[in-house]
C-alpha cells in the first residue's frame, strides 16, 4: 500500500484524498501490521484511474524498484542464491504482504511461469491491480539480478487495452490479452541466475524473522491457503472440509479449530471463494456460464444463477454486461472521450 501511495502521488494525485473518498486512511500507512480491505483498494485503483484519466497508471512508474514495498519477505528473497529460490521464498512468505494476493510458478515454454491471483473479496479487480502488481514483480526481479530481465511472455487475464505502448515499454516481451491468468515467462536460464543481492549470511537470519512473523499470522496464512485448495478442487463438487484439511497438512479438527478462531465457517470460506472466482470468470467473455458453473463446483445451472442473484442481486448474464460496460468506459477513457 505504500507503494500504490508512492505511485498515485508521483502522478500528481492527492493520494490521501483519494484513499479518504473509498473509506481509508493514509495515516494507517504507519501501522505495518495493518490489513487492508481488498475490496477497498479495487476501488481505489478504478478511482484514480478516473481522476487521472490514464487507465495504465498501474504501468505509470515501472522503472522504479521498490523492494522494501514487500518487507522482510522482500528481503528473504533479496537474500538468496538465485532467483528461483528468491521466488520460492516470496512465494512462501507472500501473505505477509497480503492475504489477497497469491504468486506461484507453473511449469512453461522454455521456463516457469510466475503467476499472480488477486481475490477481490466483492468487487471485480480492475486490470490496474493486476498491472502494477505484475510489473512491480518484474521490476524487482530485475533489480535483484542488476541487468535487464526480458520475459519471454507476459499474459494478462483482462481485453486488450486500445493502446499497448505501456505495455511494450514495461515488459518489451510478447503480450498475450484475454489468457487464463496473469503473469510472466521467466526462462529457466534467468530463474538460475545468481542474485547480485544475495548475501548466504543473512539468509537464515531473514528466515528466522519471516518464519516468526508468519507464525504470528498463521490463522489467516490457513484461509488464504484453503480459498485456493477450493478452488482447486471445485470442479468436482462441493469439497469436504476434511479434503481441503488435507490438502493443507492438516487434521480435520485442527482446520475447524483455527477457521473458528478466526471466526470463519467452512461453509461461509466456500461461499466466499465460489463468489470471487464468479467475478473472475464472468469478466472473461470467452468462457460461457456452462463451463463457469462447472468450475464453481455446480452440477446444474440453476443452482448456478440462484447464487448469482444472491451474490450480486442480477443474473449472470446480467452482471456479465454490467463489466463489459465497465471495460467499454475504460476503452472511451483511454479514448479521451
Amino acid at each position: 500500500m505504500r507503494g500504490v501511495a508512492t505511485t498515485l502521488k508521483e502522478q500528481g494525485l492527492d493520494a490521501a484524498a483519494l484513499f479518504a473518498e473509498v473509506g481509508l486512511s493514509i495515516d494507517d500507512l504507519d501501522d505495518c501490521d495493518r490489513r487492508w480491505p481488498t475490496e477497498e483498494l479495487s476501488r481505489l485503483w478504478v478511482l484514480a484511474a478516473e481522476r487521472s484519466g490514464n487507465p495504465d497508471i498501474g504501468l505509470a512508474k515501472f522503472d522504479a524498484p521498490r523492494p522494501h514495498n514487500y518487507g522482510v519477505a522482500g528481503y528473504a528473497m533479496m537474500s538468496s542464491p538465485n532467483l528461483l529460490t528468491g521466488l520460492t521464498r516470496l512465494i512462501r512468505y507472500m501473505c505477509l504482504v497480503s492475504d489477497a494476493v497469491a504468486i506461484t510458478l507453473e511449469q512453461g515454454d522454455g521456463g516457469r511461469w510466475v503467476r499472480t491471483d488477486v481475490f477481490g473479496g466483492e468487487c471485480p479487480i480492475p486490470r490496474q491491480r493486476y498491472d502494477y502488481g505484475v510489473v512491480n514483480l518484474l521490476n524487482l526481479c530485475r533489480w535483484m539480478l542488476d541487468r535487464p530481465l526480458t520475459p519471454l511472455s507476459t499474459r494478462f487475464s483482462h481485453a486488450v487495452p486500445m493502446s499497448i505502448a505501456a505495455y511494450n515499454r514495461a515488459f518489451q516481451s510478447p503480450l498475450e490479452f484475454d489468457a487464463p491468468f496473469n503473469g510472466f515467462l521467466v526462462s529457466e536460464q534467468d530463474l538460475a541466475c545468481k542474485l547480485t543481492t544475495s548475501a548466504p549470511e543473512l539468509a537464515a537470519i531473514h528466515d528466522r524473522i519471516a518464519d516468526e512473523a508468519l507464525e504470528r499470522l498463521v490463522r489467516t496464512d490457513i484461509a488464504h491457503r484453503a480459498r485456493a485448495a477450493i478452488a482447486k478442487l471445485l470442479p468436482d463438487g462441493s469439497p469436504l472440509r476434511s479434503a481441503i484439511a488435507a490438502e493443507l497438512g492438516l487434521s480435520d479438527r485442527t482446520f475447524q479449530r483455527r477457521l473458528a478462531d478466526e471466526g470463519l465457517s467452512f461453509s461461509d470460506l466456500v461461499e466466499d471463494t465460489r463468489r470471487e472466482l464468479a467475478q473472475r470468470h464472468l469478466a472473461d467473455a470467452r468462457m460461457t456460464l456452462t463451463d463457469i458453473g462447472y468450475l464453481l463446483g455446480y452440477s446444474d445451472q440453476s443452482t448456478f444463477f440462484r447464487a448469482s442473484n444472491r451474490w450480486f442481486g442480477e443474473s449472470p448474464g446480467e452482471y456479465r454486461s454490467r463489466v463489459m460496460e465497465g471495460h467499454r468506459r475504460d476503452i472511451a477513457l483511454a479514448r479521451g472521450t
